[in-house]
């Protein structure tokens, strides 16, 4: 197993351990994050439906128009400000924190933050 491999792996094994002690319902659905070193995808999603109810990510059209990257803590606080607030329109206002097998420091912490100021609860 190479060093890439072992990273993945224990990234899977993080994000099962994750997943196994959380998970959404339509009252509080799961705030979901995953990371590239270019780019942060979020999302909320009911697990009891199946179904995502909110995405956002650094590719989409609502964050490029705001001149940031998502390699960087800056934007990632930005998509989480996103993220809270296409939440809030869509009704949703508590959610439970999935940090997909990441650290919660970085890019991830910022998001988080940014979600937060925009009046997710969590």
């Amino acid at each position: 197993m190479n060093k890439l491999q072992a990273k993945q792996a224990g990234l899977r094994r993080r994000h099962t351990r994750v997943r196994g002690k959380i998970s959404g319902t339509p009252a509080r659905p799961r705030l979901c994050v995953t990371r590239s070193n270019a780019n942060i995808y979020a999302q909320v999603i009911d697990d009891v439906a199946g179904k995502t109810l909110v995405a956002v990510s650094t590719l989409g059209p609502d964050f490029k128009a705001t001149e940031k990257s998502g390699a960087t803590v800056e934007g990632a606080a930005k998509l989480g400000e996103l993220i809270g607030k296409k939440a809030q329109e869509s009704g949703v206002t508590e959610v439970v924190f999935d940090r997909g097998g990441n650290l919660y420091h970085g890019r991830i912490k910022a998001l988080a933050d940014g979600a937060r100021g925009a009046g997710l609860i969590f």
